[in-house]
């Protein structure tokens, strides 16, 4: 199956050439990965500000970690004339996997770096903590993207859309 990078706006690299292998899964990492970031974040900024206990504010973290990681996709989808409801289909398809093991690797490594889910705003340990774990969320996910994408799932079916 041929398949083209994803890169919010042109299926093709400089040149006109696809994106293959560990480039495209890189891409595709790196496009489930702000989505995790930006909902990981505001998740615990919102937790953290208001006080809360470590279990809701991991929940409203993975909450918004999905919410903007399948809104990423939507949004380019969307923009080549499908439904909203094909637009939510493919990117359930397309992110739900390395959404779900990118929190797993996030959250788990915050709850055992000590202090870090206890750490406040101003805290650098926080923004360390979260930034460690985001990045081996990546490291950890590369890999399941390529193969997803090699097997014509994930973000490959994202592709024919651009």
């Amino acid at each position: 199956m041929a398949t083209h990078a994803h890169d919010h706006g042109s299926a093709h690299a400089a040149g006109g050439t696809p994106h293959t292998g560990w480039q495209m899964a890189a891409l595709a990492t790196l496009h489930c990965l702000t989505g995790c970031a930006i909902g990981e974040v505001l998740g615990m900024i919102i937790g953290t500000a208001f006080g809360w206990g470590n279990a809701p504010r991991v929940v409203v973290s993975i909450v918004l970690a999905f919410a903007f990681g399948y809104a990423l996709t939507m949004r380019g989808v969307l923009r080549a004339g499908v439904s909203v409801r094909q637009a939510v289909k493919v990117a359930l398809v397309a992110d739900t996997v390395s959404i779900a093991g990118m929190e797993l690797i996030d959250n788990t490594l915050m709850d055992g770096i000590p202090g870090a889910m206890d750490a406040t705003l101003s805290q650098l340990l926080f923004w360390w903590s979260l930034a460690l774990s985001l990045a081996l969320a990546y490291v950890v996910a590369l890999p399941v993207n390529k193969w997803m994408i090699a097997h014509g799932t994930g973000h490959a079916v994202v592709h024919e859309f651009h």
